[in-house]
């Protein structure tokens, strides 16, 4: 088995100016959001105050973002995870594949974002519009798997098999975040990934195991 390559920031080209702009101001918008949530909630916070603590036009945060909801389910890290599943070595395992690149990606959330990972899973449970638009949105992260379960695999990327255990995939993992807030953030979330993998890998164990 050739060795895998794990990305770093040296590995990828920087972004030309207007993308670092688009970065930038994306940026922003979720801070703005975030900071406003910490300090008076979710339904409290607009989309005008959004725009006016990140310096631009409420136009503008629609422009990014479709629905308040879409700026705190949206993060910067599942173009990372595509990445990571496509660089791991062809012969590995699917699943083991899938395990390494869902904890890179909750590794340096962790690190770069501890409070707005935790912020996002705790709203995930306690917003229904939030879960709503999460369950919503499970298309657009179940079209990037198939696309790699399909590169990965050799099935077409619209088969039946690959849309049900794409799906599969998602909910499990959306489970995941929601037991993480529900307990209190006890756990590591490394941890309750390995543990729905473990599922996903060997079916569910028994009651005492």
């Amino acid at each position: 088995m050739t060795a895998a390559r794990t990305s770093t920031s040296a590995d990828r080209p920087r972004p030309g100016l207007r993308e670092r702009k688009k970065i930038k101001t994306r940026m922003a918008i979720r801070t703005a959001t975030y900071e406003l949530i910490q300090e008076q909630g979710y339904d409290a916070t607009t989309i005008e105050q959004i725009a006016d603590r990140a310096e631009v036009s409420p136009s503008t945060v629609f422009r990014y973002f479709p629905t308040k909801e879409d700026i705190v389910l949206t993060d910067e890290y599942d173009p990372l995870i595509e990445e990571e599943l496509l660089r791991r070595p062809a012969d590995e395992p699917w699943l083991d594949s899938l395990r390494y690149a869902l904890k890179t990606g909750i590794v340096l959330a962790m690190a770069e974002e501890p409070e707005v990972t935790r912020l996002r899973s705790h709203l995930l449970v306690q917003v229904p519009a939030v879960r709503s638009r999460m369950i919503e949105s499970m298309s657009i992260t179940a079209e990037l798997l198939r696309r790699v379960i399909a590169e990965r695999t050799g099935r077409a990327a619209d088969d039946l098999e690959v849309r049900v255990y794409a799906m599969s995939l998602i909910g499990g993992l959306t489970q995941v975040s929601q037991y993480w807030a529900e307990n209190d953030f006890e756990d590591e979330l490394e941890d309750l990934v390995d543990r729905a993998m473990d599922v996903f890998a060997h079916g569910l164990p028994p009651k005492n195991a």
